[in-house]
């Protein structure tokens, strides 16, 4: 016997308490095991666990074993294990229970003196015992067959990726999976013959470093270039001016107050000189002449190169600079529209639109005192407010860059009504209220300012327009109503009233329950104005018939305004010579055709 373990067995024999041995949990499963008997046996040595029998002592060893067991093993055993646990506890609980039970009736019998049990007895209690240890043999076997099928899927799961073990098992489904893998090589395969090597990538981007810095230097090159343009345009007008104007000063003088100008231009260049620099470059270098046709094909097929390529910044200066505005139009924009194919030269990411590249370009090369196309000026206005460009939008509009249309204020109200911003909103409807007043549209340019709040403003602008009927108040009204309004519309007190009272409220009251409701509030605040204030409105409303007031006190009777419709009645009947002489005014209903 190893000196270990005689030390080990002497201090057993003296009662002493010897050090347990480590459970192991990072090694493998052999040696786990081995660690686990190991623990198992020194701690009944140590605890005198009798070797058959219910012990106590045993289950909460086999109990302690158990939890090594479960933090062991993995996540999907583990829900198995700790329910076999729960059901091991049970047993056990039950069992003390049922031991602690015959105990105190071995007590009761034993202090009362009474006889034990029957065999009877004892053979139906062991009999209700073999009938709960066959439920725990079924459930302990389901469990089995679930762990067992968790071990299949799991060895199965790594044959087919994708598919569960009876998909793996059926020929349709194989097939369908099969074609599909097949489309998605197909796919790949396409995808990969478009794609280009690592090595050409960065030979493509060494070279398109090498053209923007060509293009910078060139830049500067033009810059400068322009710079001594204008340098020697002032020189030359100077020189004109003073050939013309007699000769008067000494050339010594006129040239050294030139050279002090040059330098001041110099100093003082800014971005719009340099865009009037190029338009007035442009202007003079127009074809004429015999090749005038030559030059215009060379410009095009410029263009379309560039547009092919990818390029469509330079693409788009290429069509503002075009000469006799050859690419300012619609199909300019359509081709800028359209996605490029997928074998062109893509942009970097984050870069703007091509669209709005074009947009940008025909607004900073406009000569002054024009105008974008109609069809040119939506599009652009339109992606602009896509892109959310507000800066490139306020320049076009305040310098009038855009042709006025109805169709522009209408993409201005649509994109207003959808925007969250309320700053936004407000600046989009004023800028669609002043296109609407610049095309003659002034129905939709009252509606602007209705929608904005400014109804007193837009109530002036309608009373202004000769060329607006009462058709057209009302189509305002109904796409914004408000009590405002309403009140300003129905009012007569700076003149005849722009729509008769009971017209209107006649209209309202039979259309939607938010018109409906406007036009109530109309005739309570006639009442909350004072006494008579309602009949006197009612009197004066020349332009409406009885029959439209009939009609509004069937709709107020119809929800329940019973003081309404009364005081309504009573200014009817007091228009007639007559007076009411009760209180109801359905009763009053029933004897207005008399009077009338």
């Amino acid at each position: 016997m190893p000196a270990s373990a005689r030390k080990s067995h002497t201090a057993l024999r003296k009662g002493e308490r010897v050090l347990t041995p480590e459970i192991l949990e990072d090694e493998r499963e052999e040696k786990f095991l081995k660690s686990l008997h190991g623990f198992i046996e020194h701690e009944r040595r140590y605890l005198r666990c009798p070797e058959e029998g219910p012990s106590e002592l045993r289950y909460v060893l086999y109990r302690s074993v158990f939890n090594k067991v479960i933090a062991r093993s993995s996540s999907s055993y583990k829900r198995v294990l700790l329910s076999v646990k729960t059901e091991y506890d049970d047993i056990v609980r039950a069992i003390g229970q049922k031991q602690e039970e015959v105990r105190d009736v071995q007590r009761t019998l034993k202090a009362s003196s009474l006889k034990p049990l029957s065999i009877e007895t004892c053979r139906s209690r062991a009999a209700s015992l073999r009938e709960r240890m066959s439920v725990l043999h079924k459930e302990n076997a389901k469990l089995q067959q679930e762990i067992d099928e968790q071990n299949l899927l799991r060895e199965q799961s790594a044959w087919i990726p994708g598919l569960t073990v009876a998909e793996s098992v059926d020929p349709e489904l194989l097939d369908k999976h099969l074609e599909r893998l097949r489309c998605q090589r197909a796919a790949l395969l396409d995808e990969k013959s478009g794609c280009v090597s690592v090595e050409v990538k960065i030979r493509l981007n060494a070279e398109r470093l090498a053209k923007e810095q060509r293009r910078d230097h060139m830049e500067a090159d033009n810059r400068r270039l322009k710079l001594l343009y204008k340098r020697l345009r002032s020189v030359h007008d100077r020189l004109c001016c003073w050939r013309e104007g007699g000769q008067s000063t000494p050339l010594e003088e006129l040239l050294t107050s030139v050279l002090e100008e040059v330098t001041h231009v110099a100093g003082n260049i800014t971005e719009d000189d340099l865009v009037s620099i190029d338009t007035e470059l442009l202007e003079s270098e127009e074809p004429t002449g015999v090749d005038e046709s030559e030059y215009l094909t060379d410009y095009l097929d410029r263009f379309v190169e560039l547009l092919e390529s990818g390029l469509y910044e330079e693409a788009a200066r290429h069509a503002a600079h075009s000469p006799h505005g050859l690419l300012r139009n619609l199909p300019t924009v359509h081709m800028f529209k359209v996605n490029p194919p997928p074998t062109a030269v893509q942009g970097p990411p984050g870069s703007p639109p091509p669209l709005l590249l074009l947009f940008h370009s025909l607004l900073m090369t406009l000569p002054g005192g024009h105008r974008l196309p109609q069809a040119v000026s939506c599009e652009g206005v339109q992606c602009a407010l896509e892109q959310g460009d507000w800066r490139l939008l306020t320049h076009a509009l305040h310098f009038h860059k855009l042709m006025y249309s109805e169709r522009l204020g209408d993409v201005l109200t649509e994109h207003a009504q959808t925007n969250v911003s309320v700053y936004h909103t407000d600046m989009l409807l004023a800028m669609a209220a002043v296109n609407y007043q610049a095309c003659g549209a002034h129905r939709k340019a009252a509606l602007s300012m209705c929608r904005r709040g400014l109804t007193q403003s837009s109530v002036e602008l309608m009373r202004s327009c000769e060329e607006l009927t009462a058709e057209d108040y009302m189509w305002v009204l109904c796409h914004s109503p408000s009590l405002s309004l309403l009140q300003r519309l129905t009012s007569a007190e700076s003149g005849a009233a722009m729509l008769p009272l009971g017209v209107v409220c006649a209209a309202l009251l039979s259309s939607e329950p938010q018109l409906q409701e406007c036009a109530l509030q109309l005739l309570d605040s006639l009442i909350t104005k004072g006494q008579g204030v309602l009949e006197a409105s009612i009197l004066a409303d020349s332009g409406s018939t009885v029959d439209d007031w009939k009609q509004i006190t069937d709709v107020c009777s119809s929800r329940k305004r019973a003081a309404l419709t009364h005081r309504i009645m009573c200014a009817l009947l007091s228009h007639s010579g007559t007076g009411l002489l009760c209180s109801d005014p359905e009763g009053a209903l029933l004897t207005q055709h008399i009077f009338m």
